[in-house]
């Protein structure tokens, strides 16, 4: 994975949202010298560049708000992140954790482990989305089981069936109808639904 990583690197479009000072254009430059596509932003903008899939974000007190507002104008899921700060105290280190940032570069920037701080983010930005796909693969299979649970009750109730024949029945119409069982499912308990409703407005 490390390889593939640094590999991908150089296709990575990566926003530097940091003053257009001498550290600032270093930055850029550097960035550029590995090989990504950069775009410079400042002041703060008030959202995140729709392309960007690495953001060097420069955190400071004076830009507080702004940077708060960018944070929360995202509609989407967010880039890595890494942040940039010139010294350490509670309420920088609060803005970097209400960042969610997956790196923290100091000043004075120094072209030296930018790479290894870019590399290290990326990975755990990538482990991150590899666990948020597991867990809503998870809870669309336990939505899924649900369903099927609710259906099966249903067949029981209307049809006095042993919860296995309730079974069988959902999973020979599913293969019949050629779709899946958590479909078929949450097919039963919506006309189940469409009926009780019905009845109580009759």
């Amino acid at each position: 994975m490390g390889f593939e990583i640094l590999r991908d690197l150089r296709d990575l479009h990566v926003q530097v949202i940091h003053a257009p000072d001498a550290e600032g254009l270093g930055l850029v430059e550097h960035v550029q010298r590995i090989g990504c596509t950069v775009e410079a932003a400042w002041p703060i903008p008030d959202g995140l560049a729709v392309t960007a899939d690495l953001v060097l974000l420069a955190i400071d007190h004076d830009s507080r708000d702004r940077l708060r507002r960018l944070l929360r104008a995202a509609d989407r899921i967010p880039p890595t992140l890494i942040a940039i700060v010139g010294y350490e105290n509670p309420s920088i280190l609060q803005l970097v954790l209400e960042a969610g940032a997956h790196a923290v570069v100091e000043r004075p920037i120094r072209p030296f482990g930018l790479l290894t701080q870019m590399t290290l983010a990326r990975a755990l930005w990538l482990e991150q989305q590899e666990t948020r796909r597991r867990v809503l693969k998870l809870e669309r299979k336990l939505s899924g089981l649900h369903k099927i649970q609710r259906a099966k009750a249903i067949l029981m109730d209307t049809h006095g069936m042993t919860e296995d024949q309730a079974y069988q029945a959902i999973r020979r119409q599913a293969m019949t109808k050629r779709m899946g069982m958590e479909e078929l499912a949450s097919a039963i308990v919506s006309a189940n639904d469409l009926l009780n409703s019905a009845r109580r407005s009759g």
